[in-house]
């Protein structure tokens, strides 16, 4: 119960003396006009007064839905004595000659006496008849009890209705009339009526301010009754003192002025230390209310405070705020409750229990709850709920099952029991036992007149995943409040309907309800899953306007809307904006800027930020800060983070060690890899396969990842579609067919073919190996695509030279629903770049927005500059590139450079500018020169390409070496020009030999302008016929078979290979595909795939 609902108490407890007047005096108007003033009973003490209530706890609510909230009773017994006491009633009180053995005191005293507790319409209105019978429809005293009678009956109407019709009101008619606003929970009126009394010229008592103050819901309105207060006799009134705190503190939020009160109070008493320590301790902020409990204690206080069952209930209830320390802080408090012989005590004690239950600390809330002599539904629930944030489901239930035959079972219960049905460990055991309270609530009528048991059912359906039930118990709610419409949208959210979700928030708000935090929560994790941004900074709009996005949790959830979202200016910017942050806060931006490849290192500060500010580094913390340190690959920087995680002594954890064995992967330490993995022996899981396997592949240990694949299936290990995804992404990267086949057999046998994600896989590797019809042959046989096997099907034509084929299929996926993302119209865009499609290839780039709304990247705009220079449109490069949106990155100037290799000499000055915004930004990539010397060499300008080495040879760079390499049975065979270290290099230069003569006598030409130095014709001939690929070729033919040969090579294929490639197609009748570094060539019967167009 919050500490407002006790100031109520007390407020209506001065209610019990309400006919006290200045000076003690009490004062009776009767038919006459006339007046007698009597001596006033004493007021009983506060304490006295509320020994049945406990302030910190809330107050249970019946099951029974007949029983309503009854007014604080008003005794008036011991103003009758007085009255009767009196010697000078017969003066004041008319005859009454038809009551023959009545005195007219007697009546008077009879009518007091018999309606002083009616809370009855029926008896209020009997008294109501009798003072009209009687003749005492003018007396003050009498028509103030009377309303007082039709406010305890909760007949506000008459009540009111008599009040608009008495000739004569005072204090007290003002008084009980906002009293009874205030009991029957109508603070507008309440106020009403005394802005009414104000306006009308009367002084209110301190009577009437506690009523007001009670009733006041509004800051500004709140601070206008105190500033009357402050100009009234009651200034210094220690009991309104209190209520100011507590209307500051509890009802307005206004904490500062709430100790602005409380430092003014001259006098002060337990009741209003008692005050401020709950005003903070509900409001979170636990130092301050320790920090007032030991000053209160030390001397100089003014007054002897001694701690009772409310001080210690609103200290614990503040130690439950302290999410850091709060544990150790309530086992203090347990000492000092101990200490002071309240841990027996009722309300102290269902405080511990829903104290440690809330920090998880089982043991000792079972153990006070074991240990208390009385317990009802308040300490049960309270335990109930540690148990259900414990995902003790099923020990909730039990506990609800033992005790609901000793307590009296409230509407709490019921809800918390839902609540623990839904962490069930067998969901459907939940939902079965769920739907057993839900048949109850129907038949006993709870769910129809009790919201909280519906909301209770939403969310216990949606929890065990009958997202469906839980709908329908919405839809049939016949009052919905906040908590429904945010149960709703939770439970949509969280059981993946996310457009649902979106749509119930909308509706929500046509209904005019206000979003709270929660609503908002929801509607913006929806946003980020659907890829929403637009409807999150809507929703993000209206936050800003209700002021919702200073709480700490909406933030979060706009953190992980545009972390999830990739607007890492606007995370960053959110965050900076933050009032407040909590752990969440901090993981969530490092993991959002970890996740991007451009700001790993802005993730990594994050890190430090946040550790040096002192924050508590968690597991996620360290999750997210090791996958930024693996993309960054520094090793010294791992060993650190590592050094700090053992430190935290969280390195046990299977999720850290993963996450470790990533790390260390991708910082090519595989010797820690290893270790990790060894120590792992009893935690791995997929993930740790995966991370192993992956730390192998990256580190170019092929051979290892497949014997540990072997391995794995060995063992009966459960291989998953990652593992298959991952091994083939190696096989393709260096485009191993034999071992790319070896683990599309693993998957057979895993029964793992036709998963989308292997399936995709094995497209991309056949095609990439190489095998375009085994990779169209599968596709074709798929019986689900996503959007990644189409994008690998098409990228594989494009690289394959078959752009009329990409692009039909490209149609297909359109045609099949398929929406189209960024890596479909690189694949797209690429083919038709490697067929001359210009003018489709920009009809297409076009439709990137306009049809499919999606932005063109930096990635499309360099397809666009490679199709012009490949189609020779250099001047149409130059406009396209001023134009772009986005300024030209490394790619884009590097393409620029590569199309005027190709221009033979032409556009020379636009190449020396690309080059020289290369060297800018990559001074020490040694592509850069050597793309340079080649635009001036294919010219003819032997000088500028001189110079273009010498100034590679200043800058300390060196050029990447040509090599070529085939795969055959006896392992990998790897070639540079020139070279003689192969054992059978005899065999290979003799066989070389007789492939230039041959393919001289079928019409082979040398290309010399392809040999970049300044030579004779011979040199350059013979410099022409030893290419690393020339080579890799003699030596395959070599051997005898009539299989394709394969090469690889990791430079682009030269203009005089490609040609004599073509002739040795043919008289040897071979096909060769050779795979360079920008694609794939097949040459058959001299012609090449690639139509001379590469």
């Amino acid at each position: 119960m919050e500490f407002s609902r006790f100031y109520s108490s007390t407020v209506h407890s001065m209610f019990r003396c309400f006919f006290l007047t200045n000076s003690n005096k009490r004062v009776f108007y009767n038919s006459n006009r006339s007046f007698t003033i009597y001596a006033a009973p004493s007021l009983t003490s506060l304490s006295q007064q509320h020994n049945s209530k406990h302030p910190f706890l809330f107050q249970p609510q019946k099951i029974n839905p007949s029983i309503e909230h009854a007014p604080t009773l008003i005794p008036l017994q011991d103003l009758v004595n007085h009255y009767k006491l009196s010697q000078s009633y017969q003066k004041t009180v008319p005859t009454l000659p038809h009551v023959p053995h009545w005195s007219s005191f007697d009546v008077y005293e009879n009518l007091v006496h018999t309606y002083k507790y009616s809370c009855c319409p029926k008896e209020s209105r009997q008294f109501h008849l009798k003072i009209f019978k009687y003749g005492f429809d003018c007396d003050l005293f009498l028509c103030n009890t009377l309303i007082n009678a039709y406010v305890r009956s909760g007949d506000l109407v008459s009540a009111r209705k008599l009040f608009d019709e008495m000739p004569e009101r005072n204090g007290v008619t003002w008084a009980c009339l906002i009293s009874g606003y205030n009991h029957n929970r109508m603070p507008e009126e309440a106020c009403g009526v005394f802005k009414r009394m104000t306006f009308e010229g009367c002084l209110p008592n301190r009577f009437a301010f506690g009523g007001a103050l009670q009733a006041c819901w509004e800051l500004k309105l709140g601070m206008q009754i105190h500033g009357l207060i402050l100009k009234s006799p009651y200034e210094q009134d220690v009991v309104l003192s209190n209520v100011l705190i507590s209307m500051y503190g509890n009802t307005l939020g206004s904490i500062d002025y709430a100790r602005r009160v409380f430092d003014e109070i001259k006098i002060k008493n337990s009741i209003s230390c008692n005050s401020i320590i709950s005003v903070y301790s509900q409001r979170g902020y636990a130092a301050c209310a320790f920090e007032i409990f030991s000053s209160m204690q030390r001397d100089g206080s003014g007054f002897n405070f001694k701690p009772n069952e409310y001080t210690f209930g609103s200290l614990i209830t503040a130690a439950g705020s302290a999410r850091d320390s709060g544990s150790n802080v309530l086992q203090q408090m347990l000492t000092r409750v101990m200490k002071s012989g309240f841990l027996l005590d009722f309300y102290v004690g269902s405080a511990l229990v829903s104290g440690f239950a809330r920090f998880g600390l089982l043991d000792y809330a079972k153990k006070i709850f074991e240990q208390m002599s009385v317990r009802n539904a308040v300490s049960m629930n309270g335990l109930m709920v540690g148990l259900v944030r414990q995902r003790c489901g099923e020990e909730a239930a039990e506990l609800f099952m033992e005790m609901r035959n000793s307590v009296d079972i409230n509407l709490d219960s019921y809800v918390i029991l839902l609540s623990a049905y839904a962490e069930y460990a067998l969901l459907d055991e939940g939902r079965r036992k769920g739907k057993e309270v839900h048949g109850f609530a129907i038949r006993t009528g709870l769910n129809d007149v009790k919201v909280a048991i519906g909301n209770g059912l939403i969310n216990m359906y949606a929890k065990c995943g009958a997202i469906d039930d839980a709908r329908s118990v919405f839809r049939l709610m016949a009052i919905r409040d906040p908590v429904s419409w945010n149960s709703m949208i939770s439970g949509l959210d969280q059981n993946e309907c996310f457009e649902d979700a979106i749509k119930c928030y909308h509706e929500m708000r046509r209904t005019g309800l206000t979003p709270s935090n929660f609503s908002l929560i929801s509607a913006l994790s929806s946003c980020a899953s659907l890829n929403g941004i637009i409807l999150g900074q809507q929703i993000h709009s209206e936050g800003l306007k209700l002021g919702l996005d200073f709480d700490c949790s909406v933030s979060n959830a706009l953190l992980a809307l545009y972390a999830e979202t990739g607007y890492l200016a606007e995370c960053q910017k959110v965050f900076s904006l933050m009032l407040e942050y909590d752990q969440v806060s901090w993981n969530t931006v490092i993991g959002a800027l970890a996740n991007v490849e451009v700001s790993v290192a802005d993730a990594v500060e994050f890190f430090k930020e946040m550790m040096q500010t002192g924050w508590n580094l968690n597991r996620v913390t360290f999750i997210n800060v090791l996958t930024a340190v693996s993309s960054l690959s520094q090793i010294g920087l791992s060993q650190q983070i590592h050094a700090l995680m053992l430190k935290y002594h969280i390195t046990d954890d299977s999720a850290i060690e993963n996450a470790l064995l990533a790390c260390y992967g991708r910082c090519r330490d595989i010797d820690h890899c290893e270790k990790i993995f060894a120590r792992m022996s009893e935690r791995r899981d997929e993930v740790s396969w995966n991370s192993m396997i992956s730390g192998y592949i990256h580190n170019e240990f092929l051979s290892k990842a497949m014997d540990l694949v072997w391995f794995m299936m060995q063992r009966g290990q459960r291989l998953d579609c990652f593992t298959f995804a991952t091994v083939l992404s190696a096989c393709a990267s260096v485009a191993t067919l034999e071992r790319g086949m070896e683990v599309h057999a693993c998957a057979i046998r895993a029964c793992l073919e036709y998963d989308v994600v292997v399936g995709s896989a094995l497209v991309d590797m056949y095609s990439k190996c190489g095998r375009i019809d085994y990779a169209s042959r599968f596709f074709k046989l798929m019986p689900v695509k996503n959007v990644y096997s189409w994008n690998s099907m098409i990228s594989g034509y494009a690289r394959h030279g078959h752009g009329s084929e990409a692009l039909k299929l490209f149609t297909q996926m359109k045609l099949g629903n398929q929406l189209p993302d960024h890596v479909t119209f690189v694949g797209v865009l690429s083919a038709c770049s490697h067929v001359g499609l210009v003018d489709e290839g920009f009809e297409h780039f076009k439709s990137m927005t306009e049809v499919y709304g999606l932005a063109p990247r930096i990635e499309h705009y360099s397809c666009m500059v490679d199709l012009l220079g490949r189609a020779g449109e250099l001047d149409r490069i130059e406009n396209f590139i001023n134009r772009m949106p986005v300024e030209p990155n490394v790619l884009i100037w590097r393409t620029v450079l590569g199309a005027c290799c190709r221009a033979n000499g032409c556009k020379t000055e636009l190449g020396r500018r690309a080059a020289d915004m290369l060297m800018d930004m990559e001074p020490q990539n040694a592509v850069n020169y050597v793309l340079l010397s080649n635009m001036y060499a294919s010219g003819g300008k032997w000088s500028d390409m001189a110079k273009a080495r010498r100034a590679m040879r200043e800058a300390a760079v060196k050029k990447e070496a040509g090599c070529s390499w085939v795969t055959m049975k006896d392992g990998v065979h790897v070639f540079v020009s020139g070279d003689k270290s192969h054992p059978e290099r005899d065999l290979i230069y003799k066989k070389l030999k007789e492939l230039n003569k041959r393919i001289r006598d079928a019409g082979y030409v040398p290309e010399t302008k392809f040999a970049l130095y300044d030579l004779e014709p011979e040199n350059k001939e013979e410099l022409l016929s030893y290419h690393s690929e020339k080579l890799a070729v003699a030596f395959v033919l070599t051997r005898e078979s009539g299989l394709p040969i394969r090469i690889m090579k990791n430079l682009r294929i030269c203009g005089d290979c490609h040609s004599a490639f073509k002739y040795i197609s043919k008289i040897a009748g071979r096909q060769i595909v050779l795979r360079d570094s920008n694609r794939f060539h097949h040459f058959v019967d001299g012609s090449c795939s690639c139509g001379d167009y590469w």
